[in-house]
């Protein structure tokens, strides 16, 4: 029984990682591939032009170095952690958004994502965040 309920942990984990793997691959690479666009949603944000330099440059590279990190086995417990931190960040962005607290608040996600409601990139967000954490507590588990 105990080894069956590892076995199930070991493959919810892989799952967990290769979804969230697709995830930062498609999200960085849509960004990439529309750069321009990427740019412009950045830079029409409320947030300032130094915080939208930054953010153009951090959130791909963020989104690739949590796909890398997922992986390899050596490093994945990084990249769990660094997908739930990016995922409550980017969710609570939105939450901020829904709340009203941004004058103006244009999505600089690229790909499908871009084309989601508020509320529904919410609860896609929030989906995800719940599995980057249930993927960190299964690898402490594990180890």
């Amino acid at each position: 029984m105990k080894l069956e309920l590892l076995k199930f942990r070991a493959a919810l984990l892989i799952f967990i990682c290769t979804l969230l793997v697709l995830l930062w691959v498609y999200s960085a690479g849509s960004k990439l591939i529309d750069i321009t666009e990427f740019k412009r949603q950045l830079g029409n944000q409320t947030l300032g032009k130094t915080a939208a330099v930054f953010l153009f440059w951090f959130i791909p590279i963020s989104e690739i170095l949590a796909a890398l990190l997922l992986l390899f086995n050596t490093t994945r417990f990084a990249g769990l952690i660094l997908s739930t931190f990016l995922m409550f960040l980017f969710t609570g962005y939105i939450g901020l958004v829904l709340l009203g607290y941004y004058d103006r608040t244009p999505c600089s996600c690229g790909g499908v994502l871009k084309e989601m409601g508020w509320r529904l990139h919410f609860w896609f967000n929030v989906y995800f965040l719940a599995i980057s954490g249930l993927g960190v507590w299964l690898e402490r588990r594990k180890n």
